[in-house]
């Protein structure tokens, strides 16, 4: 199953963190190629986004189905493949470093089934970790550039 995960120290309190991750609204238009996202509940939205495999660009929808909200350290999810045959979920988690700091995982693991499901789950090896990271990273970028010090 290609996965990723990916930590950074965030020199934010985990209250704030969880103020932003808590809301999909925040986080969805972070993923790599994002085209769209509908919330269709407090747990369920759909994605649109363009994957870039190297030799291919592909338009992927998926349906994120949040399993739980483990209020401040913790969100779970499960993906589903609405255009193709994708299967998957991840999680952001956030531990307390001290008042001021904290560390934030994000993973990823999404896994393609159906007849070319080998061939594009090793195409995917190289596209989850880096997806992971870039939202991840992109996550933190955004909770830096809003909490900003007046």
């Amino acid at each position: 199953m290609p996965n990723g995960t990916h930590t950074v120290n965030v020199p934010l309190d985990i209250e704030t963190i969880w103020a932003f991750v808590s809301d999909m609204n925040n986080w969805a238009p972070l993923v790599p190629g994002y085209i769209e996202h509908e919330i269709l509940s407090e747990n369920q939205s759909t994605w649109k986004f363009k994957g870039d495999l190297g030799f291919m660009k592909k338009t992927v929808k998926l349906q994120i189905d949040i399993k739980e909200w483990n209020e401040p350290s913790q969100v779970l999810f499960d993906l589903k493949g609405l255009s193709e045959n994708f299967n998957g979920g991840g999680y952001f988690e956030a531990e307390v470093i001290d008042e001021h700091n904290t560390k934030m995982t994000g993973h990823l693991d999404i896994t393609a089934g159906g007849m070319m499901g080998p061939m594009i789950n090793g195409i995917l090896k190289n596209f989850v970790p880096q997806t992971a990271q870039e939202l991840t990273d992109a996550i933190v970028e955004k909770l830096l550039q809003v909490n900003q010090p007046v």
